[in-house]
């Protein structure tokens, strides 16, 4: 039996492309965000969805609400869909990081390269890949949808098919996007990468 994962990253908050907010961001969505996350649970509404996991962070727990409300479902947060530990640089403005040569060595080199402090995504991606499978095998013939984060998606992504994570950065995972996971036992198929609502 073959489980869906549908990867849906977070709706935008204040912050989305000018702080790196890492684990640190509380920040709400703002009503423009709330809006993707209605509009993408409006996209997703025949669909059938059989539970909703959810990073810990703000911005993910409140994208999986607008998801779950509809539907009846209870969120149910998941440490291994946490965003990455992105350590001393949690906080600050892409800005400043573009001065930082260890913010060009991570976006170079995602493979070899760790977070001052933090993380690397070798750990990110087996954290979460860890999660889905083991969601996957206790959902057989169901469908869960799991609100995570942008390099989070990425590195399960490239992990599927495969990829270095070297190259991270050449696919993107927008605010409030999708992505369709089929996994069983003989492996995993991705359908589809970053769609959006119409």
């Amino acid at each position: 039996m073959t489980a869906t994962i549908l990867l849906i990253r977070h709706a935008s908050h204040g912050d989305v492309g000018k702080v790196l907010s890492g684990r640190g961001g509380n920040r709400p969505l703002t009503a423009a965000g709330a809006a993707e996350a209605r509009a993408l649970a409006a996209h997703l509404g025949r669909q059938p969805i059989d539970a909703i996991h959810s990073s810990p962070v703000r911005r993910a727990r409140e994208t999986a609400a607008i998801l779950a409300e509809p539907r009846g479902l209870t969120v149910q947060e998941v440490p291994a869909l946490d965003e990455v530990d992105f350590g001393d640089w949690t906080g600050r403005s892409f800005a400043e990081l573009e001065d930082d040569p260890r913010w060009r060595d991570w976006n170079e080199m995602r493979a070899q390269t760790r977070v001052p402090k933090g993380e690397n995504m070798v750990e990110v991606q087996e954290r979460a890949m860890g999660h889905i499978a083991q969601a996957a095998r206790g959902m057989a013939g169901r469908v869960v949808a799991m609100v995570s984060h942008c390099d989070v998606i990425r590195a399960v992504i490239a992990g599927f098919l495969g990829l270095s994570l070297d190259n991270l950065l050449r696919f993107d995972v927008s605010p409030a996007s999708v992505s369709r996971l089929a996994v069983s036992d003989h492996g995993t198929t991705v359908f589809n990468i970053n769609g959006l609502p119409a």
